[in-house]
């Protein structure tokens, strides 16, 4: 009786948990405190449920050999999006951010390099919010006969799991020589719903969608003329 007891206020807590993240909303907004976000407008593509604001010119990116990367800024704005994540979290976060966009770029681009001829870009990376994954509970939520489901529709949508970590940030890409905005866009990325290996370790959700975003501006940037 006492395990019924304990797996029923189990599932209930679950099911409360699940109709909260069905009225609650992470999603990135157009952050007051960046430049670029005066000129972005709603994403109408097919990946405006992670980009929902973007800015964008006609660009030829096969012409562009290099990229130099800023250090990644941690967005102090009144709007930012970090609930109740570590400054230490935030500093590990985006030296991770740092690194992972760097490496990825490197398949494309050569990456911070001084001096060079021909036209190259300017990167600047803003880490706007972010939050961790519980342990434990987390991973829980994937098999549990509450939270099993609710991740499997959300893992056809495309949408976040219960009880998953995010990570939101701003991209903005200039022409080095000339400073033009070029791309700009607020996106908000985490791991599929039914990722359970992204549930172990409490950033690590986070950190798959840092993953997730620099593959993303990758595959923007190897379009050709957009």
């Amino acid at each position: 009786m006492v395990c019924l007891t304990k797996k029923l206020s189990r599932t209930l807590i679950l099911t409360v948990a699940i109709a909260a993240a069905g009225c609650s909303s992470t999603s990135p907004v157009k952050y007051s405190g960046i430049e670029a976000t005066s000129r972005m407008t709603p994403n109408t593509a097919d990946d405006s449920d992670r980009i929902p604001f973007r800015y964008a010119t006609p660009v030829d990116w096969s012409k562009y050999r290099s990229v130099t990367i800023d250090p990644v800024e941690i967005y102090g704005g009144s709007d930012a999006q970090f609930n109740d994540l570590s400054q230490e979290d935030r500093r590990n976060l985006a030296g991770y951010m740092q690194k992972k966009f760097a490496d990825v770029l490197r398949e494309k681009f050569t990456v911070n390099a001084s001096g060079g001829n021909g036209p190259s870009l300017r990167l600047k990376l803003t880490l706007t919010g972010a939050d961790t994954t519980p342990q434990v509970v987390g991973t829980f939520t994937k098999f549990d006969l509450a939270g099993g489901p609710y991740n499997i529709v959300q893992s056809v949508r495309g949408g976040r799991g219960l009880m998953s970590g995010y990570v939101n940030y701003a991209v903005e890409v200039k022409d080095a020589a000339t400073g033009e905005l070029l791309l700009a866009y607020v996106a908000e990325q985490y791991p599929d719903a039914m990722n359970v290996g992204a549930t172990f370790g409490s950033m690590s959700a986070a950190e798959t969608g840092v993953d997730k975003g620099a593959e993303q501006l990758l595959e923007k940037l190897r379009q050709g003329s957009r």
